[in-house]
């Protein structure tokens, strides 16, 4: 064994550079498979571990208490297929005081007597239960500061009640915003108003199917409409998911490029190894080496610098993994978030076996070499391979050393395949990483949703213990900024939007409602299907709202709290449209559609299109002086576009490709290393005959650009349907439909420098070999065999 150990330090000493690649190979494959199975595995942890901890319920439906009592609630307990249940429990959509100028946003309260045990136990993160009349528990995810002692006032009830902060708590399902002793539900209930909740639990409750059964049993023997909403834990679920999930599938991508290029790095290298030192192998065999000692020895001189390799990927993908599993780790109030010990040893196995084997088979043919063989063969390649081709490129109108370094990938084509191989995952990475940074950016612009030229912003609200407050001083109204903007010279269109928020029946929480004076059409909003809207009654939705509400294009939806006692505002959904903003629960319509007049503490901006030829700064400047007295301004351009999700997307891509790309390059360096170092004597030949350090350095780059011309060719393509399968899946993690717009963002101009990328990677590859041999003295080349 210690002389077989002695081979193996022997072979990793004196590759130093395949050494080098093997290593960087697998720990990029390491990275990148740590950080896509930790993210894979933790996306879905903290909301299953307290699902499961919390007794969640499969089901939350909302009913309309005028239409069926608590009796006949109680009894679906007994429904087919419920496995456990509670309630009816008193709700109430409810409008609290935000502060001093007008009301908050709406929100759900529950009358329970105590956060439950069974089913749906709601956490306590802070403070107490509600004991008595006048007090209450607020959710940790409501739209008012849950801060203990804090009194909230609801003025748009009888008695304006005032009730006391006890309590913040977290329902693991978010079944309400708030809740209250049973006994405080009639005083925040509107007469004619409020309803009924009820928590279920089934016996298969794992798909949308199951839902639908148990949604469906419980339902059949109560009055038609007696359901108003309701919520699955399968949206919850998949909502906590979504910001993890996003990572995935292009995590899941970079990490199968990297396994790919690690098998075909150290296949290479241990094949060229054994043919470069099938003289050595004799020697070996020679001295009493069995075959198997012989292929083990190669596996070692690979696994060496694999597991090193290895040692230094594991804590990279810990550090990559940060930014995510950091935001990860507040969901429902869990510690930080760290890889799953699993993972590690499951990843380190996997690659480390790869190695393995793929060493293994490389190494194969030079366990089965006779040693009379291989002691009688030299170093030089196969006489006549390749003449061909240098004959044809000797006929070409090109210098001589770059006709010699066109012929040179057909002498030696295994070896030019396994570089054009590496180059080609190289340009796959490049392709794929410049096309998803593009995608983000088509994203990023649909979020911003503006494709005015001139923004007159909604001013900024101070920040107050309950929420959002006005700006002191008068406040400019919406309609005086109209009039001055359609009176300023040179302007062709403009549009406000308004938002104001508001509750949907069956679900928790608040959504934003953006409601449009003017045609908005032309404002950059990008459409995934359906149309947009043509006038009052009519919305259009992000596709996430349309997944919670179990809703879809031509169904209608109730807006409720945005202006009782005026009713909701029942609008029917026209259109469905691309924008991650606030979990995409957002609804847009027309400003005629709300039941009352907007609220003075409605956030609207203004959007300007200008005639074709207009200044844009003098246009700002001259309009600025109308609006300076009303308390706003305008300003080129739209809002920010900047996304920190997508900087960390962006950055992450950045690491991975970058890594991907040296693995490339070291691979073309490894290849034209060995092919240097077999033509050593027939480099000095050109030397002795003339040629210079400079035209040597031509002719081995030369060697690699067919190779890398070819390679980048084909991996162009391939990244691109790379993109085109991931970007879907990255939409689907998010919980957004991507349109074509945002999928085709690869052009001519764009695609062109990114076939002459497997040139770059390839020229890049071989420039320190072509160094070495413009360097290397004639005769000292001669003598060499």
């Amino acid at each position: 064994m210690s002389g077989l150990g002695g081979v193996v330090r022997s072979g990793v000493g004196r590759r130093r550079v395949q050494t080098l690649v093997i290593g960087l190979a697998t720990m990029m494959a390491v990275a990148a498979s740590v950080l896509g199975g930790s993210l894979l595995v933790v996306s879905a942890a903290p909301f299953d571990d307290a699902f499961a901890r919390r007794h969640g319920a499969h089901l939350s439906v909302q009913f309309d208490a005028g239409r069926v009592s608590a009796g006949q609630l109680a009894e679906s307990r007994e429904a087919a297929g419920v496995s456990g249940a509670a309630g009816p429990f008193r709700t109430a959509t409810v409008v609290p005081k935000a502060d001093a100028a007008g009301p908050g946003w709406p929100m759900t309260v529950a009358g329970r007597s105590g956060p439950g045990r069974d089913l749906d136990e709601v956490t306590l993160l802070d403070g107490r239960w509600a004991g008595r009349p006048g007090e209450i528990v607020l959710s940790a995810d409501s739209s008012l500061i849950p801060t203990p002692g804090r009194q909230v006032v609801f003025p748009a009830l009888p008695g304006d009640p005032a009730l006391t902060v006890v309590g913040v708590a977290r329902s693991v399902t978010r079944t309400a915003d708030a809740w209250v002793v049973p006994s405080q539900m009639p005083a925040l209930t509107a007469p004619g108003g409020g309803g009924f909740q009820m928590l279920y639990r089934f016996t298969s409750a794992g798909s949308a199917a199951g839902i639908a059964a148990g949604r469906k049993a419980v339902t059949e023997s109560l009055p038609p409409g007696a359901a108003t909403g309701e919520q699955s834990w399968l949206t919850v679920r998949k909502t906590a998911e979504r910001d993890t999930s996003l990572y995935v599938p292009f995590l899941v991508a970079f990490g199968a490029l990297g396994l790919v290029m690690s098998v075909l790095v150290v296949g290479n290298i241990v094949a060229s190894a054994v043919g470069t030192g099938t003289r050595r192998i004799g020697i070996l065999k020679a001295v009493g080496f069995t075959p198997a000692q012989v292929v083990r020895a190669y596996v070692g001189q690979a696994l060496i610098p694999a597991t090193a390799g290895t040692a230094l990927g594991v804590p990279a993908g810990h550090l990559l993994a940060v930014p995510v599993l950091a935001e990860t780790g507040e969901l429902y109030g869990t510690s930080s978030l760290t890889v799953v010990p699993w993972v590690d040893l499951t990843v380190i196995a996997g690659v480390l076996g790869l190695v393995a084997v793929t060493a293994w088979a490389s190494a194969w043919r030079a366990g089965r070499l006779r040693t009379v063989d291989a002691l009688a063969v030299g170093r030089s390649a196969s006489a006549g391979r390749g003449r061909r081709a240098a004959r044809l490129a000797g006929r070409l109108p090109l210098p001589q050393p770059v006709a010699l370094g066109l012929a040179r990938p057909f002498e030696r084509p295994a070896r030019a395949l396994a570089m054009g191989a590496a180059v080609l995952f190289g340009t796959v990475a490049v392709t794929f990483t410049v096309g998803m940074s593009a995608s983000l950016g088509e994203v990023m612009k649909a979020k911003a949703h503006d494709a005015a030229d001139v923004t007159v912003a909604a001013p900024l609200p101070e920040s107050g213990p309950g929420g959002p407050v006005p700006a002191k001083g008068p406040r400019a109204e919406p309609a005086e900024v109209d009039a001055a903007i359609g009176a300023a010279a040179g302007t062709r269109r403009h549009y406000s939007a308004s938002t104001v928020r508001a509750a949907v029946s069956g679900l928790t929480g608040t959504i934003d409602v953006t409601a449009f004076t003017g045609d908005a059409s032309w404002g950059g909003y990008t459409m995934v299907s359906g149309r947009w809207i043509d006038g009052p009654g009519e919305a259009v939705v992000p596709t996430p709202f349309l997944a919670a509400t179990g809703t879809r294009i031509g169904d209608t939806v109730a807006l409720t709290g945005l202006g009782e006692p005026a009713g909701p505002a029942t609008v029917r959904i026209v259109g469905e449209l691309l924008d991650p903003r606030n979990d995409g629960m957002r609804v847009f319509t027309d400003a005629a559609s709300l039941p009352t007049a907007l609220p003075r503490t409605a956030e609207t901006s203004h959007h300007i299109a200008v005639v074709p030829g207009t200044d844009i700064t003098g246009y700002v400047d001259a309009l600025n002086k109308d609006l300076t007295p009303l308390g706003v301004s305008a300003r080129a351009g739209g809002p920010d576009r900047g996304s920190d999700m997508v900087v960390t997307l962006n950055a992450l891509a950045g690491v991975l490709t970058l890594m991907l790309v040296a693995v490339a390059a070291l691979g073309v360096l490894n290849g034209v290393l060995l092919d240097t170092r077999e033509r050593v004597r027939e480099i000095g030949v050109h030397k002795a005959l003339g040629m210079t350090p400079r035209q040597t350095v031509a002719m081995v780059l030369t060697s690699v650009a067919l190779t890398g011309l070819v390679a980048g060719a084909l991996g162009v393509p391939l990244g691109v349907a790379l993109h085109g399968w991931v970007m879907p899946a990255m939409g689907e993690g998010a919980g957004l439909r991507l349109p074509a717009s945002v999928i085709a963002v690869y052009h001519a101009a764009l695609l062109l420098p990114l076939a002459l990328g497997g040139l770059l990677i390839a020229t890049l590859g071989a420039l320190l070999p072509a160094g070495w041999a413009a360097r290397a003295r004639t005769a000292t080349a001669l003598r060499t065999e």
